[in-house]
């Protein structure tokens, strides 16, 4: 497109010029003396005197003139117009938030949902359909008018912070689009509750797979580490790729959820923050125990490096199967990292503290790495612990191609 407007405008210009001698060749000056200064003047201003034929022929040939110019004119501005056009549908320009920047490029469908609608979907909320529950309410499995299965989170408005809550989730989730975040398909608000409508993940939550009936039995070492790097990649995208960057403040095992293929996608995003809305005076300390990384806990210090914490807390329940606190006793308990950090550094030790579930499936070369980016992620001093985009790059080669990572496996591997 570029290199056709300045070839037509060229011919254009030929065709002009073309024209301009054409009709100068057709009325060649008679051999007539020239007029005297003072009869082109009277005849100019007289309209009864009659100029002579050559006055005629540059009469004729000024109106040519005016008239190509005119016609050129025209088709320049209509090129530009077209090109402007063109360019518009080319290269539209990007869409940002105004209130959060974060830069779309397109906004996703939004379903306006009313109460009765999302109560015939859930058969009225009734407890046959109901798949989780959180801070402020239930989620129910359901199943819309165009047979799509969803999850809706029912929030009753008990309280500032769960309307608060409730609006923060949906202003950033209406934003962020990437393959391992939940997808937003719609939200409505009543007087007494308000309700949010997800995609369904098939396979619930990571901590009712790996703490629940089943064990962790459904999760091998590499299913595992897929839902450690999806994990990664979502938390990657909140901080590297959201303008201005998104922090969770809530990763932890019940809030990253799994579909039909175990891929992973991180959710609850009603505590999360955007960076410089997150000073010590702006916000609650929120979070969850286990989860917490201690510079929150006990100074009110929130940055990426909080979300890492987090992260690897994940990263030793999918490797040691074991839960972020654990009770001891009626007034003991014992936190997942202060337990593990002096095993995971002794290689003699390491392979005895694996989930019994994938104990030896895995090449211990592997192992080993994994238990080195988990202690590094748990660090105390938070300028010790990798960016998330450290710890990406760390596991994908741990994760077979057919996951999503590079590792290609041979007939011998496990």
């Amino acid at each position: 497109m570029r290199k056709i407007l300045p070839l037509l405008l060229k011919v254009l210009v030929i065709q002009f010029l073309c024209s301009v001698y054409a009709c100068t060749a057709s009325h060649p000056p008679a051999s007539q003396p020239s007029l005297s200064p003072v009869y082109t003047s009277m005849a100019s201003f007289s309209p009864g005197i009659q100029m002579g034929s050559r006055g005629q022929e540059h009469n004729k040939l000024l109106i040519a003139l005016i008239i190509s110019s005119s016609s050129l004119g025209l088709i320049v501005f209509c090129c530009l117009c077209f090109w402007a056009v063109y360019r518009s549908k080319q290269f539209p320009k990007p869409t940002k938030n105004s209130e959060s920047g974060i830069s779309l490029p397109k906004k996703g469908f939004m379903q306006s949902f009313d109460y009765k609608t999302l109560e015939k979907a859930t058969g009225g909320f009734k407890g046959s359909n109901l798949i989780g529950r959180g801070g402020f309410g239930f989620v129910y499995k359901a199943c819309l008018d165009n047979h799509t299965l969803a999850a809706v989170k029912k929030i009753e408005n008990v309280s500032q912070e769960a309307k608060r809550e409730f609006q923060n989730e949906v202003d950033l989730l209406s934003k962020i689009h990437h393959p391992n975040i939940i997808s937003l398909l719609g939200h409505t608000s009543e007087i007494s509750s308000s309700f949010i409508v997800y995609e369904l993940m098939e396979k619930g939550s990571l901590e009712a797979q790996l703490h629940g009936p089943s064990r962790g039995s459904a999760l091998t070492w590499h299913m595992r580490m897929k839902i450690a790097l999806d994990t990664a990649r979502g938390v990657e995208y909140l901080h590297e790729r959201c303008r201005p960057p998104v922090i969770h403040r809530d990763i932890k095992s019940s809030n990253i959820l799994l579909d039909s293929s175990f891929n992973a996608k991180i959710s609850d995003f009603g505590l999360a923050v955007t960076n410089g809305m997150h000073g010590k005076n702006n916000i609650k300390l929120s979070g969850t125990l286990g989860y917490v990384a201690p510079e929150y806990l006990l100074d009110g210090k929130l940055t990426d490096k909080s979300d890492v914490y987090s992260f690897g807390v994940v990263l030793l329940e999918l490797l040691l199967g074991r839960r972020p606190v654990e009770k001891l006793s009626s007034v003991q308990c014992q936190s997942l990292v202060t337990w593990a950090m002096p095993q995971l550094t002794d290689r003699s030790k390491l392979p005895k503290i694996v989930d019994p579930v994938i104990k030896d499936t895995m090449d211990h070369k592997h192992l080993y790495q994994v238990a080195a980016v988990a202690v590094l992620c748990v660090q105390p001093e938070p300028s010790y612990r990798p960016l998330i985009t450290d710890v990406l790059h760390s596991l994908v080669p741990l994760v077979p191609v057919e996951l999503g990572g590079t590792l290609r496996l041979t007939s011998s591997s496990s």
